[in-house]
Parts: C-alpha cells; structure tokens; sequence
C-alpha cells in the first residue's frame, strides 16, 4: 500500500522494548501504560494510509553514547544493541515486512521510494535522528503538512525531534500526543510540552487527534 506526500505523517519515536518494558535495558517510567494509546495511533495511521517514519536506536558497543560507567546525560549504559531483543519495536508499533528500512549512516537513500513509502524505519546510533544524513532529505521529500509525534522518551529522543523539525523551518505543523509520550522525568517532560507549545507545536490526547483523523466517527480504533 503506497501513500502519498504531503497530508499527515505520524513520526513514533523509538517505541524499543529497552525503553518500553520495565525489564529493559534503559526503561522509561511509564512506558508501558502508553502501549494502548500507541497501537490505537498506528491502528489509525494504517487505516487513513498514512505514512508511518519509525525512528529506532541501533546501537553497537562502539557508539559514544554507550558506556560500560555512564553519565546518564551523555552516556548511557548499553542499549538496543543491534540484533538483540531489546532493540525491537513493540508488537503495537512494530515496521511491516518490507517497510523501508534507512542506516545510520544514511546509505542509499531513495528519495522518490520515500516519498511513496507507507512506512519507514529510519535508524540511528545518537539521540538526535538529524544526525542520520537521511533524515532531513526524507522529511523534504514526505513534504508533510503535519506531522504527529509520539513515543519515549519525552525529553531526549522526542525532544531532538521535535526541535530539529523546529530547526527545519519546512512550514508544517507539529503535533506532539501528550498521552502517547513518556518522560524520564515527568516534571521535565511537562515544562517542555509547556515551552514546545509556546513555539507553536501544538500538544493533543490520543482521542482528539483520532477525532480529527476519523471526523463524524467514533475516532475509536482498536490497540
């Protein structure tokens, strides 16, 4: 199923089982509570045909942001290492056999493939997805109106996204789930919707933006 550039694409931010359960290697409070709000947002991205960007750590031990005696700022313990459990997606955001899949490094970029991709898995080994040289070109070319973000954490992997498509300057709007994110500090994670939203990104519940994407339904779609 292709979809089409320009319109709404939803942007979940790496929704990895280290994040995302309370047994993984790097886990954020309240991951796991956001699981329903999560499948009903690809539920419905799926069903509008809307293209789905999944951004996802894919670490080796040798990426500066591991560290065996981590800082918690900089460094952070091993995570999502490339080819283990904790680096895959939750079954409720988990990439569909032949989703277009993009390196950290950027590799081989289809421009044109990626503007008529349903969904993506663009890949990275730092916080910051800008720093995959694939990630700015995809948004161009998804030429997006709106784009909805979610997943974990709040103000770290989410922040860098939200403020690097700030940065971009592309004329769209931004759109953050407010109950489809989690922060490793909440008080943090709220002061940063609060400053986000004065820039003009806009901070919705799962339920409005369903309602918005499915007008005169239920806006109800299964997890």
């Amino acid at each position: 199923m292709l979809a089409m550039a320009g319109g709404t694409i939803f942007w979940d931010v790496d929704t990895q089982a280290d994040f995302m359960f309370s047994d993984g290697a790097l886990p954020v409070p309240g991951a796991e509570a956001i699981r329903p709000n999560l499948g009903r947002l690809t539920a419905a991205a799926r069903a509008q045909r809307l293209t789905i960007v999944h951004t996802a750590d894919d670490h080796d031990r040798h990426d500066p942001e591991i560290a065996d005696d981590p800082d918690f700022v900089h460094t952070f313990p091993p995570h999502c290492l490339r080819g283990t459990p904790g680096a895959a997606r939750l079954p409720e955001t988990a990439a569909p056999a032949g989703a277009l899949d993009i390196p950290p490094d950027g590799r081989g970029l289809d421009v044109t493939a990626a503007a008529g991709a349903a969904e993506i898995v663009l890949r990275k080994n730092r916080f910051d997805v800008f720093s995959n040289p694939a990630a700015a070109p995809l948004l161009g070319a998804l030429a997006p109106d709106r784009v909805v973000v979610y997943g974990v954490a709040l103000e770290v992997c989410d922040r860098y996204a939200v403020e690097g498509m700030l940065a971009q300057g592309g004329g769209f709007e931004i759109v953050v789930v407010e109950d489809a994110v989690a922060a490793l500090d909440p008080a943090r994670g709220a002061d940063l919707l609060d400053d986000w939203r004065k820039q003009g990104v806009r901070v919705v519940t799962t339920d409005e933006l369903l309602a918005e994407l499915w007008p005169g339904g239920s806006g109800v779609f299964p997890g």
